[in-house]
């Protein structure tokens, strides 16, 4: 994937850019014509970029045990609402309802991002992205993807890593 280039960066502010701007970390943002006919926002964004599924993640937001936490996942996988409430220490996850993730985080459906939420959250991020160089995850609207080493994510999010997706 490209380099990083600040123009792109500017031009793309968003709360997620700025908060990985003020932390001083690399990173790239990639613009797509976002379709809103498609079925799925992060394989609509693979496709895109012409960069392996599982290379891009998904932001969701579950409730585990009744607080809303943030599960990091490639868009070629599902989540496994078992293994992310034990990674969050907890017993029991579900989705989010879709309103309350949107008031959270700040981030409509098919944009949130893990990074620069109104309201932090817990996050888990899905082990298979240490595998990466570098990842794309949501910069905050649909059509726009932030690229920046696995590293990078889990420090600005304060996010544990766990296997939490499954095939």
């Amino acid at each position: 994937m490209a380099k990083k280039n600040k123009q792109k960066q500017q031009s793309a502010a968003t709360p997620a850019t700025v908060a990985a701007t003020r932390a001083g970390i690399p990173f790239t943002t990639h613009a797509y014509e976002h379709d809103p006919a498609a079925p799925s926002y992060g394989e609509e964004a693979a496709e895109a970029l012409g960069v392996d599924p599982g290379q891009v993640f998904k932001t969701l937001v579950a409730d585990v045990d009744g607080a809303l936490t943030v599960a990091v996942v490639p868009v070629s996988c599902s989540l496994d609402l078992k293994a992310l409430a034990a990674a969050a220490g907890g017993k029991k996850a579900t989705m989010a309802d879709p309103a309350a993730a949107e008031r959270t985080t700040g981030y409509v459906r098919g944009g949130i991002s893990p990074l620069g939420q109104r309201k932090p959250l817990p996050t888990v991020l899905d082990a298979s992205a240490a595998g990466h160089a570098t990842v794309c995850v949501s910069a905050g609207r649909r059509g726009l993807e932030i690229e920046l080493s696995p590293a990078d994510l889990a420090a600005l999010t304060s996010a544990t890593t766990a296997p939490i997706a499954r095939a």
